[in-house]
């Protein structure tokens, strides 16, 4: 089974950056579709970016398009976000998820613990 762990999440003001990784560990993820979701206070969910396995297919919320990216390591068995321009509105837990399978914004059964990203005004 694969285990998932964040990090990168921290405290920003708005229009800067960070970068969220997420490492996996007992299985390679090479064969998986890995996906990026988001939850903020009292509000469900969503999805923000996923990739195919071979990491030439991506996909974005539209709330996130042209700001955020998106990529694997599959030798390092590691996904990674990076979010620039980032508004107060992107405040949220960031979760990683992983699944089999080619539909991107559902469907996830393995996700991690998520890391937490404040972005301030």
């Amino acid at each position: 089974q694969v285990q998932l762990v964040e990090s990168g999440g921290g405290f920003v003001q708005a229009g800067g950056s960070l970068r969220l990784s997420c490492a996996a560990s007992g299985r390679t993820l090479s064969s998986y579709t890995m996906g990026w979701f988001r939850q903020a206070p009292g509000k469900e969910r969503e999805f923000v970016a996923a990739i195919f396995w071979s990491g030439y297919s991506t996909y974005y919320a539209d709330s996130v398009k042209g700001r955020f990216t998106i990529s694997r390591d599959n030798a390092k068995n590691t996904v990674y976000l990076q979010m620039n321009s980032l508004k107060p509105e992107d405040t949220a837990v960031y979760y990683c998820a992983a699944k089999v399978g080619s539909s991107v914004t559902w469907g996830y059964d393995i996700w991690g613990q998520g890391t937490q990203v404040t972005v301030s005004s």
